[in-house]
């Protein structure tokens, strides 16, 4: 009763029984995990004996933000009301029978088998592997209306879309803002973001809650990754990490893209990782080190055009014996993005599940909408780091296919 005195009227749920799913489109800050939480803690709690899901994009995401969150379901419950909570099982029991198990949407097998009365996805438009809303939704079976609460910053990605697209047959949306909540966030954090992402496309979907559609002109359309995605990649013949390094590390620095294709025996492409992030030189280097190892990978370039043999001596301090070739920019981003993108217009590169921020890049990168050299930047079009270290990867792989492998797997 205390969530429904103080709680805006957006982040409340439809009013009756009469919908499967509430949609919850909104920016960051808006105060979506607490909504999720709230309503979820309701259900079970107002029915004894019931089963509730929470799935968040990986398993740390759903302990540590939906349940032990400060936002989240431990901080909802009256602690009279909680038997226990198994921390190492993810499974919150409460003292009138009901439950809730948590689960990584990155595992979508864990939700095979398990029966639910409701739901909770967290941050759908960040789950890697479609499938993994499906296998949830075969197991939402018990009761009479069983229920699925979305809580979720709407990128572009098929799995918010197509709930989009299915308003009002027995989906409900509900949108909001970042400023709705501005009583409860600290008020420069706010004028900065106002001055640094008003009226840039960023902005409307971090902010403002904006599903956007493709940009005309991009070289890739989300319906195209979508129709060539899959959830695992065959016996791949070869794999290469690339590296795009920033000069600068910080915030407000670009970041250093980092990420891993590999190449199967019918010469189809496949994109195994984003590991994009914005660290120190020693930070990002150990983080590709550990790609490296994690996908017993053959080699590691890196573009050299502004950090010259840093990149190499950075990565062979973590890694002396790592296998490493320099490359070069001689060619503006769109030049080199175009053979890229034709190769995928072809089918023959596919997304090893979902990387949303890399997609989000690549569907937003227009010839001329950087420039040619890709030195025109803003908030609105970020230096497409994500992207230009996907472009360095794919052509290796595919271009120097008839290289020899440098290491066996």
């Amino acid at each position: 009763m205390q969530w429904l005195a103080r709680a805006r009227p957006s982040q409340l749920p439809p009013p009756g029984e009469d919908w499967n799913t509430w949609l919850l489109l909104a920016g960051r800050g808006f105060g979506k995990t607490r909504a999720g939480a709230e309503e979820l803690a309701w259900q079970v709690l107002s029915h004894d004996g019931w089963r509730g899901a929470v799935v968040a994009p990986t398993e740390r995401d759903a302990r540590d933000t939906c349940m032990e969150g400060e936002s989240g379901l431990l901080s909802v419950f009256p602690p009279e009301c909680v038997a226990s909570w198994n921390r190492s099982q993810g499974e919150l029991i409460l003292e009138n029978g009901s439950r809730v198990r948590l689960f990584s949407a990155d595992v979508p097998d864990r939700l095979r088998g398990p029966q639910h009365h409701v739901a909770w996805c967290d941050e759908l438009g960040a789950w890697r592997y479609p499938d993994a809303l499906d296998q949830l939704r075969f197991g939402l079976r018990l009761g009479r209306m069983p229920k699925m609460i979305v809580t979720t910053t709407p990128k572009p990605v098929a799995l918010v879309r197509d709930l989009v697209a299915r308003e009002g047959q027995g989906v409900v949306v509900a949108r909001g803002h970042t400023f709705e909540n501005a009583a409860n966030l600290a008020p420069a954090a706010l004028e900065e973001l106002r001055q640094r992402y008003e009226n840039t496309r960023l902005g409307r979907q971090e902010l403002y809650a904006e599903l956007l559609n493709d940009v005309p002109g991009a070289l890739w359309q989300r319906g195209k990754l979508d129709e060539l995605r899959v959830r695992v990649a065959p016996g791949l013949e070869r794999i290469v990490i690339a590296v795009d390094p920033a000069v600068t590390s910080g915030e407000a620095s670009d970041a250093t893209g980092i990420v891993a294709a590999g190449l199967a025996a019918d010469g189809h492409v496949y994109i195994l990782a984003d590991a994009t992030c914005r660290l120190s030189p020693s930070g990002w280097a150990r983080r590709v080190v550990a790609l490296f190892e994690s996908l017993a990978a053959d080699l590691v370039i890196g573009e050299v055009n502004q950090g010259g043999d840093m990149v190499e001596t950075i990565l062979r301090g973590i890694s002396p014996d790592l296998p490493f070739r320099a490359v070069r920019a001689l060619r503006g981003k769109a030049l080199r993005a175009e053979p890229v993108a034709m190769l995928y217009e072809q089918g023959r590169v596919h997304h090893v599940g979902i990387f949303a921020e890399l997609e989000e890049e690549m569907c937003r990168f227009a010839p001329g909408a950087l420039g040619v050299a890709g030195a025109e930047t803003s908030p609105d079009r970020p230096s497409p780091d994500r992207m230009d270290a996907l472009v360095w990867a794919v052509l290796e792989v595919k271009l120097n296919a008839a290289r020899p492998r440098v290491r066996g797997i």
